[in-house]
């Protein structure tokens, strides 16, 4: 629906809730979501301040299509200074609620300040108003969530809100909305509880309007969805498999992080792949899989709904509906399999639903764990530090003992919910940290993958694979393919998709329309809908300037180019398999040229001149 043009300032520390216009000069600049809020945020917050002090503000928002008939338009992301890495944080969620916060009539929400006791805010359409929330807090998700659907008696109410991992100060709390989807990295969830603010629920009846051209918009997004059903990966894995499509392809390619990254490839991956959750369990002949699930107006549907088999150790004292919830992604199966050594299926869809359920990121749970799980092994901890549970690789019991403890923050639980930095640092290994500014790696060894090497030390928010997704060119050959164990052209690729994934975020899509969507498929649609010129150029333009406005950000907070680094192990220790055996990361080689493209200083410091070229704030 393109812009609403208005958007809520909520005070949380007067409990006053304003009604503002949107600035539309910015929004011609930054288009929506990442980019305008990040705009926002830089305008309106010092980059130095503590981010869970109530200086730091949180912003919810949409794209300008979120919510219109575009495929994939239901996204909606959070906005803020991030306390796991003190870099500028936005997380992406999926799900229903981006869409119904855009029919409600708002194109953001600004959090600031604290309030003196929870609340939660409650948005039906032109009316918000703050509520207690005594009630709620100390419950999971799935508890709120439940109770805010009683109290208001809509089925349609739209929730998106923390659990107790936030409120008990998980660096790594997300926000989950819609009970499993989530804005799940970077700690938004734990700035969120930070404000005693719970939830927010959502109730929009406007429906899509503002469309600048709405038969050429028809149009193009049609012709949008029809090239994402004829490419094998949007119309065949990603429905048939989930992203989980990808973890026995990753294995082969000896990119899989296994044992906290000493290892480039896992035994055990073929039990956990997207392959096993469709096999019939031997107890009740039933998959783990139990069916799809789409986001809003998503023509893909590579979300997963499973069950965990009942006779698992796991579920034993779990009533019988809890045994339902989101499945199993990817980087959720790398990171609290491989990484952790850990080959029952079961065992980490538990673990997931936890993640689900009281709201932390299943990247960085897993890859603090696998860190905890060497120090372990190497005698760094003991029995004594963590009361009683023995932390080996490869322990399924461990593993679902340590998402219970995260969620509730108890005993150990509270370290591990520090991240893999301020751990290993708290028992003196901080080398065994696999982190880039303080974020844990995703699921891709740079070792393997050369790209991904640059894409995680040059990440704005830390180590991420969404904002470079180098392996479709590396793996997948989408749009061109690339040796992934030759460093020559990777700087330009890296820059490309980071500008190009910054201009879809920004849009409200997701970027998985990409892997059969170019800039040609998309600017159509945002031009067709939004006021201006909306050229392929100008959409690549927006996404740089995004790019550049997060870097001046960090630079501003104390972030520069030192930390665009890994971890000493992948620099010096080659991989001991598969086809990358015996490299290392070669990242020396990229960034020198990257920082040339970025029109940025040779110690990755932004030149004057280049702050001036893209108008950034000073």
């Amino acid at each position: 629906m393109a812009w609403t043009k208005k958007y809520l300032r909520v005070n949380l520390t007067e409990g006053t809730i304003k009604v503002e216009d949107l600035n539309m000069a910015w929004a011609n600049e930054y288009l929506g979501q990442r980019g305008l809020a990040t705009r926002y945020l830089i305008d309106e917050i010092d980059p130095k301040c503590d981010a869970l002090s109530p200086e730091n503000k949180m912003i919810m928002t949409t794209g300008p299509l979120t919510g219109t008939m575009a495929s994939t338009g239901g996204r909606y992301s959070v906005v803020c200074k991030s306390p796991l890495t003190g870099a500028v944080a936005c997380s992406n969620s999926g799900g229903l609620f981006g869409a119904e916060l855009k029919s409600a009539g708002w194109d953001m929400i600004i959090f600031e300040g604290k309030s003196a006791s929870p609340v939660y805010l409650s948005i039906q359409n032109e009316k918000a108003e703050l509520l207690s929330a005594e009630a709620l807090w100390g419950k999971s998700v799935w508890e709120a969530d439940a109770i805010l659907h009683k109290t208001h008696q809509d089925p349609q109410l739209k929730v998106a809100a923390v659990g107790r991992s936030a409120e008990q100060g998980c660096l790594y709390a997300a926000i989950v909305n819609d009970m499993h989807r989530a804005a799940g990295r970077s700690g938004v969830g734990t700035v969120m509880a930070s404000k005693n603010l719970k939830a927010v629920v959502v109730r929009g009846t406007r429906g899509v309007g503002n469309i600048k051209d709405m038969p050429r918009f028809m149009d193009a997004t049609n012709a949008g969805k029809a090239v994402l059903a004829e490419n094998p990966v949007t119309g065949q894995g990603l429905p048939a498999l989930g992203t989980q499509v990808l973890m026995n392809v990753i294995n082969e390619v000896g990119a899989m992080p296994t044992r906290n990254m000493r290892e480039t490839q896992f035994e055990g991956a073929h039990k956990i792949a997207g392959e096993a959750m469709l096999e019939p369990r031997k107890s009740d002949g039933k998959p783990n899989l139990t069916r799809n699930g789409g986001c809003f107006g998503c023509t893909i549907a590579c979300g997963r709904i499973s069950t965990i088999d009942r006779t698992h150790f796991s579920v034993q004292d779990k009533p019988e509906y809890w045994g339902n919830s989101g499945g199993l992604e990817y980087e959720a199966a790398w990171a609290m399999g491989s990484d952790c050594g850990v080959d029952d299926l079961d065992a980490l869809t538990y673990a997931n639903f936890l993640c689900n359920e009281d709201g932390m990121d299943p990247i960085s749970f897993g890859a603090t764990l696998a860190a905890a799980m060497e120090m372990f092994e190497d005698g760094d901890l003991t029995t004594e530090q963590t009361g009683g549970m023995e932390l080996k690789f490869g322990s399924a019991e461990a593993l679902c003992w340590a998402a219970e403890v995260v969620a509730t923050g108890e005993g150990f639980g509270a370290d591990l919910g520090l991240g893999s930095k301020r751990l290993c640092e708290k028992y003196g290994r901080p080398e065994l940290s696999m982190t880039v500014k303080g974020q844990e790696f995703p699921a891709y060894d740079p070792r393997g993958m050369q790209g991904m090497g640059l894409t995680y030390a040059t990440s704005n928010r830390g180590a991420c694979h969404l904002r470079s997704y180098t392996v479709s060119s590396e793996v997948l050959g989408v749009p061109v393919k690339t040796d992934p164990l030759e460093t020559d052209g990777k700087a330009d690729l890296v820059k490309a998709f980071q500008d190009a994934t910054a201009a879809v975020d920004s849009a409200g899509l997701c970027i998985f329309t990409t892997f059969a969507w170019s800039m040609e498929d998309i600017a159509p649609q945002v031009d067709a809908a939004c006021e201006g010129e909306w050229s392929v150029e100008k959409m690549l333009e927006v996404g740089e300037r995004v790019w550049q406005l997060e870097r001046q950000f960090n630079q501003a907070a104390g972030i520069g180019g030192d930390q665009d680094t890994l971890p000493k192990r992948l620099l010096t220790e080659g991989a001991g398999s598969g086809p990358a055996q015996g490299k290392v990361a070669e990242l020396d080689k990229m960034l020198p040229q990257y920082y040339e493209l970025r029109g940025w200083n040779t110690d990755g410091s932004m030149t004057d001149a280049t702050r001036q070229k893209w108008n950034l704030p000073a």
